[in-house]
Order: structure tokens, then sequence, then C-alpha cells
């Protein structure tokens, strides 16, 4: 029983059939070790993970990974952005508005040359500025001003790209942008003062009118003249209130605002740059719609009448000149009007003192005695005599005489190019020499004839053959046209020697490349002749001239130093040969009036004719020692048309007994009595001898000598070698006796001019040939 019960109970194992037993389905023995391994699969490198996927899904997660990182970064730079947003906190408009005058000294320093300052403005309401205006200052600054918030995303753009480049950062471009700058910040370009102005000009639209922000812009903008706002402004440029300003007056106010000392009208030479400003301006209005086409096209090209410049005792006098010199060039490298007219600044030129009072003293004393003493009495204030005098070897302007009152007449003769005379044969001579011809080259000193015309030199003067050094001491006409036109395309590549010195060609019919340029027809301001005389002195490095040496803000802080750029332009050996022809010019040419300096020197006499007619049109006397090169031109105005200013005929003015205005007279004799006082306490420095560059070449053959006498003839009269023409009667030797102010003693030497005496056909057509 026992047994029975245990075999068929409920625990006992079934039997399988046949008597063994069989197993119950489940894992296999192990089974579970197996399914723990699959459980922690074995790790994968990135790698081959990586290689593992498919091109489609891996696609998909780096723009996935990209994504959350743009989205980090975005998120991260908005609470950057609205933390420094809240930062910065809006100023008053009024409060942080503060000037301080600029202050102008001369080379030294310490001796103040002028000063300029501000706080002439007289604010006005939004409704009392007229709508002219407001319409032109749109659209001369910012055309999308009603419609922006105030900053400009192209202009943050472009400011991100220059700072990407290493480049400066651009100013605010829109008109909301400039306000903030000149108000709250400085001009400095960085990336803080960037985002200040950003965010202010933000912060101000949300928080004031477009209206306000326009008030507030045009109360306290410089227009130039120490005006600083609209009614300033107006009363300086027009003598009117601003309320009654018109189109055209309202257009030339904002087309100031690019820069007052480039734009100002009262400076002749600005009044082209104005004109496209101007009409810029005037189209901006058009497209903007606040002027109709015709009314726009009526404007166009019609600037405004403006009234004489009203007496400022900060430019008056010559020395108003230098003043406007200085804040052109100021501007030019980067300073704003709102710095250089009442930011404090502290501006040291390179115009010595000494030599500023001896400019204004020769210019206005030979002006005064060409005037009073000539034949016939003439008014002083007809005749203009310009000095331009510049360091050899820094290319700093040292003195510069450009008139006897800016504010009586802002023509600054100094600047102004006229007919260079000879004075220009020396880019003539440079161009000789690089062309294969040398001091020795054989040249006509007879009338020639180019293009139909026949050239002659001074009284019809023949010399046969004169070599290129005669050619320069003596001014001879011929033999320089004769130079030209052996060169292969000669005229051009004498202007090209003209640029490389540094007297830039100007775009006028003066410097038409004909075989007569060396003549100098060509039109070149005293200053850059004095820049390009500078040049050979300095064995060909030419370096550009400027006025000012270093400036220091409000602080002290030296925020600028001149480093003009040095270049070689001329060939050094070409230089020694012309200087040593210069030198010969004044020890036995034509400008014999300035040995009496005490110095070594080197120059060239020039007596430009009128074209068309008779007389001299400009006089001229260019030269250097080796430390100074000055030039010096006059030129006269007729009575009776105050509009051709410096083309009269000069020889009204020539001494007592003559009939022509030399250059070898009263310029030749202004140069020397300036240059002996700005050479006092230099040491006395020799030029380098002559280079002889292409000896030889096409000189003329010696005559042959005469036969040796046999011992039955002896000669009565010894045997002569003639190797050059005879020398002409030698100028004066001795300088004039009397003072300035004196009629001179001696006559001024002779010279020949570009153009023949009356008596003779004309030495060329009035309108330069067509053809060479």
């Amino acid at each position: 029983m026992g047994d029975s019960a245990s075999a068929g109970g409920r625990g006992a194992m079934p039997k399988a059939s046949g008597g063994a037993a069989r197993a119950l389905p489940g894992p296999k023995a192990g089974a579970a070790k197996q399914s723990s391994k699959k459980a922690k699969p074995k790790k994968v490198p990135f790698k081959q993970w990586w290689r593992g996927q498919t091109r489609k899904k891996k696609a998909g997660m780096i723009a996935l990974w990209a994504g959350v990182t743009v989205v980090g970064l975005i998120l991260l730079g908005l609470i950057a952005g609205f933390a420094y947003y809240q930062s910065v906190e809006l100023p008053d408009p009024n409060a942080d508005y503060t000037t301080s005058t600029t202050t102008i000294y001369y080379r030294d320093g310490t001796t103040q040359l002028g000063a300029l300052s501000v706080q002439n403005r007289t604010p006005l309401a939004y409704d009392e500025m007229p709508q002219t205006i407001k319409d032109a200052l749109v659209a001369a600054e910012d055309r999308t001003f009603w419609t922006n918030q105030g900053i400009s995303v192209t202009g943050m753009m472009r400011a991100a790209i220059n700072v990407a480049r290493g480049r400066s950062l651009q100013s605010g471009s829109t008109l909301t942008q400039q306000y903030i700058k000149s108000m709250y910040l400085t001009s400095a370009q960085t990336v803080n003062r960037k985002l200040k102005e950003i965010v202010l000009s933000v912060k101000i639209t949300n928080s004031m009118s477009k209206e306000q922000i326009l008030a507030g812009y045009l109360n306290t903008v410089y227009f130039g003249r120490g005006a600083y706002g609209i009614q300033a402004a107006a009363q300086a440029y027009f003598d009117i209130d601003a309320k009654d300003l018109s189109v055209q007056q309202a257009a030339v106010l904002a087309s100031l605002l690019q820069g007052p000392a480039l734009y100002d009208p009262a400076d002749q030479s600005n009044l082209a740059r104005l004109g496209a400003r101007y009409n810029y301006v005037i189209d901006g209005m058009v497209t903007m719609g606040t002027l109709t086409q015709a009314q726009g096209d009526a404007y166009k090209d019609h600037l405004p009448d403006f009234p004489p410049l009203q007496t400022s005792q900060t430019y008056g006098g010559p020395n108003g000149f230098l003043i406007k010199m200085v804040e052109a060039e100021l501007a030019a490298d980067g300073f704003t009007s709102a710095e250089i007219q009442g930011g404090g600044l502290q501006v040291t030129t390179t115009f010595d003192a000494t030599m500023q009072a001896a400019a204004i003293s020769s210019a206005q004393s030979f002006t005064e005695t060409a005037a009073t003493k000539a034949k016939k009495p003439q008014d002083p204030a007809l005749l203009h005599a310009a000095i331009a005098s510049v360091g050899v070897d820094t290319g700093e302007v040292l003195a510069l005489y450009g008139g006897p009152d800016y504010v009586t007449s802002s023509w600054n003769w100094a600047t102004t190019p006229r007919m260079t005379g000879s004075t220009f044969k020396a880019f003539a001579f440079v161009a000789g020499e690089r062309n294969g011809w040398g001091l020795d080259t054989s040249l006509a000193g007879d009338p020639i004839q180019v293009n139909g015309a026949t050239i002659y030199n001074d009284g019809n003067e023949q010399l046969g053959q004169v070599d290129l050094l005669t050619a320069t001491q003596k001014s001879v006409n011929t033999a320089f046209v004769d130079l030209v036109q052996r060169i292969p395309d000669g005229p051009n590549q004498v202007i090209q020697a003209a640029e490389d010195a540094g007297a830039p060609a100007q775009d006028d019919q003066s410097w038409f490349a004909g075989p007569t340029i060396p003549l100098g027809y060509a039109s070149v301001s005293p200053l850059n002749m004095a820049s390009a005389y500078a040049t050979f002195a300095n064995q060909g490095t030419h370096i550009p001239p400027h006025v000012v040496l270093e400036v220091k803000d409000a602080n002290g802080t030296v925020v600028y130093t001149a480093s003009p750029k040095k270049q070689q332009t001329i060939q050094a050996d070409i230089c020694s040969d012309l200087t040593y022809a210069l030198q010969s010019v004044v020890d036995a040419g034509t400008g014999t009036a300035v040995r009496s300096l005490g110095y070594p020197a080197a120059g060239k006499t020039g007596t430009a004719a009128l074209q068309g007619k008779s007389g001299v049109g400009a006089a001229w006397f260019v030269g250097f020692t080796q430390q100074i090169s000055t030039a010096v031109m006059y030129v006269a105005d007729p009575p009776d048309s105050p509009d051709l200013a410096g083309t009269a005929d000069l020889n009204p003015y020539a001494p007592r007994g003559y009939s022509t205005f030399y250059g070898s007279g009263y310029p030749a004799q202004t140069w020397a009595d300036y240059m002996k006082q700005a050479m006092k306490g230099l040491p006395k420095m020799n030029f380098p001898a002559p280079a002889h560059v292409n000896a030889g070449v096409g000189a003329a053959p010696e005559e042959e000598p005469e036969p040796t006498p046999t011992e039955t003839s002896t000669p009565t009269v010894p045997p002569t070698t003639v190797t050059k023409p005879p020398t002409p009667t030698q100028p004066p030797t001795q300088p004039p006796t009397q003072p300035p102010t004196q009629t001179p003693t001696q006559p001024p030497t002779e010279e020949p001019t570009t153009a023949p005496p009356t008596t003779e056909p004309p030495t060329t057509n009035p309108i330069p040939p067509t053809s060479t």
C-alpha cells in the first residue's frame, strides 16, 4: 500500500511509455546563462557604429545635432543680448552733449596757430523746422529713417565682416545711429562702442518718436563754420533763419553733413564735390516722393547763391588758409567734424612759425613792390603771390602763403593749379635720361617745326646745337621740344615723370600730351611743384606733402601720428644729374637772382605765356636746398572779370624799363628773400655729384683742330677748338642791392617764355595740336 500510494500519488513523476521517463518541455541546460549574455550586448566603437549607418541616417543625425547647437547658441545669444540691453541705460539727450575747444599749434607744439570752438547753437522745436530740411536730411543720410527700427541690418553685417577681416568697424549708417554716436558716444572704432550704439539706437527708437529723434539730430549736428544745429547753419551759410530755407539751400546744408571741411562752398576747390553731393540729395528727394521729377530736374546742377563769408577771427588773415588745410586733412584722416571743431583735440601741425612769418612778409612786400613800382602803378589786390615750402626728406609743409586774408577771399593760390612755364622742363629732363639721353646729348637750339607750327626761343635766339645741360641752364625751348620728339611716346613719358615726382596731372586741356608739353602749359599748384622738386632733392624718393604731425585727444592721449608713405619713384642717378643741371641755372643761367642765398641751391625759372594772345599768364621760381624745397608763383586778376581770377596778363607789373614779367625777376627774388629766413641756422650741405647717366650718348662730335703749322709757316692767330656755341652775355651776377620794397637796381635776368616774341609767328596753336 505504501508502495502503491507512493507510485500513484500526486507527487509521483509520470512514466513514459515503454517504461522510460519523459522530460517536460522547457529551456535546455545552460539557457539561463545564455539569456544573461544577450541582455548585455558587446560595446561597439563609435567609428564602427558610424560606418554601419546609412547615408540617410547620417544626414539626419547631423542636421539634428546642428539644429540643437544653433538653437542653443541663439538662446544663449538672446539671453546675453537681453542682459546687455537691460544693462545699458538711456542717457539724457542733453546731459552728455558737451564740447571743448580744439587747439592748433605750430610744429613746436606750444606756439598756437589757431583754435576751433563750438557752442553756436539755437535749438528749434520740430514744428519750427522747415519741411525742406527734414526731407533733404532724410534723403541725404537715411532714406529708410521713417520705417527702420533705428539700426541698419546691412550696416551691422558690414561691421561684422570688417571685424572678421581684421579691419576697423564702419560708422552707424542710420540717422538714429549717427545721432547716438555724436550725442553720447565717441568715434572709436571698437566692438563695445558699436554694440552700445546699436542698443541705444533701438532703445531710443522704442522710447522716442521719429519726429523727436529728427529734431534732436537737427538741433545738434555740426554743419561747419562753427554752426551746430540747423538754425545756426542757416545763418552761417545763407544769412537767413532756418524757417526760410528753400529746397536748394536745404539740400546744400544736408550735403555738408558728409564733411563740412570738404564741402564748404567758400572754398572754390570744393564746389565740384559739393555739386555732386547736392545732386545726390535732390535725386533722393525725388525717389522718396518729396519732390516731383520735374522739380528735381529743375533743381539739379543749380546750386543756390551764397552770400559773402561772414567775418570770423578764426579764419582771418593769411593763416586762415593753414587752419582750413588742417581741418581738411584731419577729415581725410578719419576725424569727424564734431571731433575737429569741438572735441578738445590738440593738433600739432608741420608749419614752422618763423618760416610762416617769413613767407607772409616776402609775399606781401614783393607784391606791393611789383604793383606800385611798375611803369604804370597797378592795384596790388589784383596781383597774387603764392609760396609753398616743403621739407625735402619729410614732406612736411613748413610754410604756405595762399593769400592775404581767407575771410576776404578764400581762394588759396598755393593750392591752385596754374600754367607752370619752364619749371615743367625738369620732368622732360627726367623722361630724357630714362630713355637713353644724357647731359651731353646734342639738341636743336634753333627754331623747329612741330605739327605745322614753329617753336622759337625767347627773343628768337638761335643757338645752333646745345647739349641738355646747357638747354636746362638757358631754358632753351627748342631743345626740350626736340628732346621730347626723340623719346618714344615722349609727351606721355614727360607726364609720367611729372606724376612720379609728385605733380599730379589735371583733368583739363592744359595737360594735352603733345611735343610742346615741356614748355609748361600744364597746370600744377605751387604746393605740388614744391613737393615734386623735393623729390629731386631727395634722390628720387617722393613723400606726399602733409600738414598734420600729431593729434592728441582731450585727455592728452596721442590718437594720430603722421606716417606718410615714402616711395622711390625716380632713379637716384637721374636726380643727381638733374640737380647738377638745376644748379647751373642758379650759378650761371636764368636763376642767378637767388645766388645771394649763401647755400648750395638748385632751381628753375618759369614764365608761362597766355594762350591765344600776348602776355604772361604765370611766372615761377621753384628751387631747393638739401633741406627745403620752395615754389613761388605769381598770377594776376583781370580788373573787370572776377570770375577769371588768376588769368590776367602779368606784364603790366613788370619792373620799369622792362616789358615782360619774368620768373627770373620778382618770383626768384621772392624765393631768395623767403629762403634766407627759412635756412637760418641750418648747416650748409652740398648736393651729390652728377652721375652722368648715358654719358656721351647723342653728343655732338668735336670739331677737328686746325692742321699743325709747318716749320716754314707761323700762324698769326692760334688755332681754336669750338665744342659748343658761344655763351650769350652773362646776366648780372649781383643780387638787387635794395630791400623788397624798392624797385630792383638790376633788371631781372631774361629767360625764355613758353611763347615766342609778339613779332614772330606763334610757337604753338592756342589749342594744343591734335596729333604728335
